[in-house]
């Protein structure tokens, strides 16, 4: 089943929502829980008023607590002290205010025949109503007095009386629950404490019934955290969709082979920079297969020309237009050692590609061994007019590399040197230390490599326009095969322009110091 990114975001983010709130809804309940307890002990407190004001005043009247019983009576003395102040205070009278008698009302005028007859007795007056009884005092409410829960208020159970120093006098023993205490002071001077132990079930009954009443408010958190989730979510998954469908359509796009296809790398978070390596490796995938195709032509082309040489001279021979003279063959023979070596050359590229180009480096005099090689060059540079510089040798000429494929390396520099070099010019050769590296120098002159031509010499097939051009013979591949044989053995090959006014060549390769 798919489950795409919004779904993912919007229960991502509910979840995170709902654990927020159930946290609030647990603190708040613990602190409620809290909160209740001592709320509770503090009203608690403040109905001991009446009763520390009587100790006090016995204690004030006695001159100490010897009024208070001995032994095991203490421990219901404070309760049943607590009790009779309430009793005392239901028997005392309440006094009700009476409101005060309506004005009488004025005496009626005397009629005509009143004043006509003097003699007629006047009707005595009416005597006034008696007031009305005084209402019955309010019951104050009983501290042991059952509540609307069930629960038993047991205040009178959990009262302790201990003197100034904290030592038990009566009431409840003390345990191991803190005591909230209310000092007892008698002319500024504190002389005991009333203390209270915390009850736990009647703040539980009151924090559960506060939380009772806010159950449907905690619904509506849930409601409106579902809400506000499926918002964020759709504007998260608005936010986010879009770059990474364009990345899919992009990725889909490279899969079908379409390696011109581009991503805007204009976002600055982590997808923008994900768009940026995407385009790179588009750009690199680009180039590979422009190479790839370059590099199927190019060889395609390179083994048709002595292939169509050898089927001309095999046809000529054939038709009887040529006879099968020395000449004939070795024209044969040499366009096969072209093919040969063709042949060899890409084998040898394909082994170093896949890393499996066999070179087994040993300490070796770099030196003697390049001025060896040059001066097996020497018949035929000076039959072409070129002359042969020998610079001075190095201190410490000893590197590592595989004498055979190093061999193939300065046959292929000496022979590009010696076709493309103009007559009458010069070849020299020289070496110089860099580091823990030697450096093999050969420099040409004339003609030069133009500047855009010196990174891409290297290149597989690239030859150079004009003067280095296909007509000086060879496929191309000789420096690209001379570069990955010495990267093989970790050296490097570099081009630059020759103080001859040619092509300078460097090979680098490291000394025995620098194997690792």
């Amino acid at each position: 089943m798919k489950f795409s990114i919004g779904h993912r975001l919007f229960f991502s983010v509910l979840l995170a929502i709902l654990a927020v709130a159930a946290s609030a809804v647990y603190l708040l309940r613990q602190n409620v829980l809290a909160s209740f307890g001592d709320y509770a002990v503090g009203i608690e407190l403040d109905r001991l008023d009446e009763l520390s004001g009587a100790l006090a005043a016995r204690y004030q009247a006695g001159g100490g607590w010897q009024f208070l019983p001995e032994g095991e009576a203490r421990r219901g003395w404070v309760a049943g002290e607590l009790r009779r102040l309430q009793d005392e205070r239901r028997r005392r009278p309440v006094a009700v205010p009476v409101a005060p008698a309506a004005p009488m009302a004025p005496p009626f005028p005397a009629s005509p025949a009143s004043l006509a007859s003097p003699a007629s007795p006047a009707s005595p007056p009416s005597p006034p109503a008696p007031p009305a009884p005084p209402a019955p005092p309010l019951p104050p409410p009983r501290l042991d007095a059952p509540r609307a829960d069930g629960i038993t208020y047991d205040l009178p159970m959990r009262i302790t009386l201990l003197d100034a120093d904290g030592a038990y006098l009566a009431g409840r023993l003390p345990a191991a629950l803190p005591l909230a205490r209310r000092a007892i002071e008698v002319g500024g001077r504190t002389v005991g404490y009333l203390g209270v132990t915390p009850g736990q079930r009647p703040s539980d009954a009151m924090a559960l019934a506060f939380l009772e009443q806010l159950r449907s408010s905690l619904w509506l958190i849930v409601l409106v955290a579902v809400a506000l989730s499926a918002l964020a979510a759709v504007l998260l998954a608005r936010h986010f969709r879009l770059p990474i469908r364009q990345l899919a359509g992009g990725a889909a796009a490279l899969a079908g082979g379409r390696y011109d296809v581009r991503l805007p790398g204009t976002r600055s978070d982590e997808l923008g920079e994900l768009a940026r390596h995407f385009n790179a490796l588009a750009g690199q995938l680009q180039s590979a297969e422009s190479a790839r195709r370059q590099w199927v032509a190019d060889t395609s082309h390179e083994l048709r020309t002595p292939l169509a040489v050898l089927r001309a001279q095999l046809e000529a021979l054939q038709d009887g237009v040529r006879s099968a003279t020395p000449e004939t063959l070795d024209a044969m023979l040499r366009q096969v050692l072209a093919l040969n070596k063709l042949i060899d050359e890409l084998y040898a590229l394909a082994r170093a590609d896949v890393g499996a180009l066999d070179c087994k480096p040993v300490p070796l005099d770099l030196w003697a061994y390049a001025g060896s090689q040059a001066q097996g060059f020497a018949g035929r540079l000076e039959a072409a007019g070129l002359a042969l510089e020998l610079g001075a040798p190095p201190p410490a000429p000893i590197v590592l590399a595989d004498p055979d494929r190093l061999r193939q390396v300065l046959d292929n520099l000496f022979e590009n040197s010696l076709r493309y070099t103009m007559p009458g010019g010069r070849i020299q050769l020289h070496a110089r230390a860099d580091g823990k590296r030697l450096q093999l120098i050969i420099d040409d002159s004339a003609p030069g490599v133009p500047d855009d031509a010196l990174a891409r010499l290297a290149e597989r097939f690239y030859r150079v326009d004009a003067s280095r051009s296909r007509a000086h013979g060879g496929a191309g591949l000789g420096l690209a095969l001379c570069r990955r044989i010495l990267e093989a053995q970790g050296g490097s090959l570099d081009f630059a322009h020759s103080p001859l006014g040619g092509l300078r060549v460097i090979v680098s390769l490291p000394c025995p110091g620098d194997a690792a």
